[in-house]
């Protein structure tokens, strides 16, 4: 489902509703029986393009005032405070939510690790709430309620400040110094709009990294189905043990202004919960590719894109440039460009994987 400015439904309504409970639009009882009335709550205006381009913003998404299966994934994540429901890992199919994003920030803070704060309810969740559950003295059930409830707000009024997701990203970093020759590394080219560019560029990273020994998976070739959104791409960059994800993109937008290249990793843009050494790998392929194919340097992004949040090990997505912007489309069309955007993205984890 996707609507956009001008789409009229109960779907509207719905994205409306739910705007107005984040307090993002007005949600008066004057004004929401103005617009049943009028049938205005199923239009989508201006006023809630403004609304929803805010919410991408805040939440670290694509902001195009566009409602798709993110944004509104996303909505419905954030209608959910720490203590709405009871909270457990249920197998196969994750509860998520910011009531579960908070959930794993408040382990990580008393030095249980939860993984990321990622707002899924998965294993190391599960893991973490059970050992905090043991050291409060409660059930060790997995069930985040009442009993969980109370004990995190006595805990949390003298302990705070944790860095147990600080330290598995450091123990993670510590892990990956070791050459690149032992690595297995998920490529992604992007299946859209300047797939074939993405591809060529991909293959040539793989050749790259085959060379010194480094296991190269390309998701096109493993996973031919291009239907797979990123959440399966994701859970096939987990299942497959990669130690690091990159994702292979060249953008085409309705403007013909914007050009440059850019790299995003996981990260909220709060500042709040982030993949550390996402961001680093991030950097090194941003500095790396602008110095190589004299791109504009558009910088690195926190985004909580579904690649990003959910894959377990760094994973950063490249924008090698604008196919819509006459000068980049020229760049990315000359082979030596596209070689020299190749020996970057490898240069780069290489300079990631090398021991200290």
């Amino acid at each position: 489902m996707v609507i956009r400015h001008g789409d009229t439904g109960a779907a509207v309504a719905e994205v409306r509703a739910r705007l107005a409970h984040l307090g993002l639009l007005p949600d008066s009882a004057t004004a929401t029986a103005e617009r049943l009335s009028t049938g205005a709550a199923e239009y989508f205006d201006e006023a809630l393009d403004r609304a929803v381009r805010t919410f991408q913003q805040e939440r670290g998404l694509t902001v195009d005032g566009i409602v798709g299966p993110q944004t509104f994934h996303q909505l419905d994540e954030a209608r959910w405070q720490l203590g709405d429901r009871v909270l457990r890992y249920v197998p196969g199919h994750l509860v998520t939510g910011d009531d579960v994003a908070e959930l794993q920030r408040r382990l990580n803070d008393l030095g249980f690790d939860s993984g990321r704060a990622d707002g899924y309810f998965g294993k190391n969740t599960d893991t973490a709430l059970r050992e905090f559950q043991r050291g409060v003295g409660v059930d060790a059930d997995g069930i985040c309620g009442p009993e969980s409830f109370k004990a995190f707000d006595r805990l949390m009024r003298t302990i705070s400040g944790g860095n147990a997701a600080r330290l598995r990203d450091h123990v993670s970093l510590t892990s990956l110094q070791t050459g690149i020759a032992d690595k297995v590394v998920l490529l992604d080219p992007g299946s859209d709009l300047g797939a074939e560019l993405c591809q060529a560029v991909a293959v040539r990273v793989e050749g790259r990294l085959a060379a010194l020994g480094t296991q190269v998976l390309l998701t096109h070739i493993a996973q031919p189905s291009s239907a797979l959104g990123e959440a399966e791409r994701a859970d096939f960059a987990n299942r497959t043990g990669a130690d690091l994800v990159v994702s292979i993109h060249a953008t085409h937008l309705a403007s013909n202004r914007a050009c440059g290249a850019a790299t995003f990793y996981f990260g909220a843009p709060d500042a709040g919960a982030h993949s550390a050494n996402g961001r680093a790998l991030a950097e090194l392929i941003q500095s790396e590719l602008c110095a190589r194919t004299g791109a504009v340097d558009c910088r690195t992004h926190p985004r909580t894109w579904d690649l990003l949040r959910l894959t377990r090990v760094p994973a950063v997505r490249v924008e090698l440039g604008y196919l819509s912007n006459p000068m980049d489309a020229g760049r990315l069309s000359d082979v030596k460009m596209q070689d020299a955007s190749a020996e970057a993205i490898a240069t780069a984890l290489k300079r990631f994987c090398a021991p200290i």
